[in-house]
């Protein structure tokens, strides 16, 4: 029987369809399918995604958010992948708004119960102009740390700059840096699927106490 493919999923927080963040998610699902793996990619500005609401109840409750949208729907899907590449701009020297909702809801409405997410294989695409994509890719890393996903060392960060008005990918440093972290991230995937096919147990521990146990308290 043939083992299935690595499947990457890259997560895009832009609103502008056909913009510099979609080009490099398009660039970075070429590069793994080259290595013979499956990329999938889902567009936050798609699915309805309610911010988080005033209830108050994320801090005691004891099970995922009950807002009625596509949140369960892409938890789903970020739990059946083996990489996620997070895919954001910059705007107003931060993180895209879209990302923001998304990743405020999905760890607090969802991941902080069971960190579903520990041991798949992270990285990070930030597009902007000139200024503050280091400081969106920093708050990303740690997201990915929280979540105890696995992020692979890559050279420079992979950061894209385009100063021009048409969207594209003229940044030859940045694209490069996307190459690098993609082949890692294809790397590291492999890597830990052969560890698991010899011994029978993952690289690392899939459970980790949860900073969450003993202080939650059910309604």
């Amino acid at each position: 029987m043939l083992e299935p493919r690595p499947v990457v999923l890259g997560i895009c927080g832009s609103e502008r369809a056909g913009g510099n963040t979609d080009l490099a998610l398009e660039y970075a699902a070429g590069l793994v399918e080259l290595r013979g793996a499956e990329f999938r990619t889902i567009h936050l500005r798609d699915h309805p995604i309610s911010p988080c609401s005033p209830c108050g109840d994320c801090n005691y409750r004891d099970a995922p958010c009950a807002l009625p949208d596509a949140m369960p729907r892409i938890v789903e899907e970020m739990k059946r992948a083996d990489g996620i590449i997070y895919a954001t701009p910059v705007h107003g020297f931060g993180l895209a708004h879209l990302m923001q909702v998304f990743i405020e809801r999905a760890g607090v409405g969802f991941l902080r119960f069971e960190r579903p997410l520990a041991n798949k294989v992270g990285g990070i695409i930030v597009t902007g102009r000139r200024y503050s994509e280091g400081s969106v890719h920093n708050q990303l890393v740690d997201n990915l740390l929280l979540n105890r996903m696995i992020l692979v060392g890559s050279g420079f960060p992979a950061l894209l700059r385009n100063t021009a008005r048409t969207p594209q990918l003229a940044d030859t440093e940045g694209l490069e840096a996307v190459d690098r972290m993609v082949e890692r991230m294809l790397d590291m995937i492999l890597l830990l699927r052969r560890h698991e096919d010899v011994t029978g147990e993952p690289v690392l521990p899939p459970h980790d106490r949860n900073e969450r146990t003993g202080r939650v308290r059910t309604h």
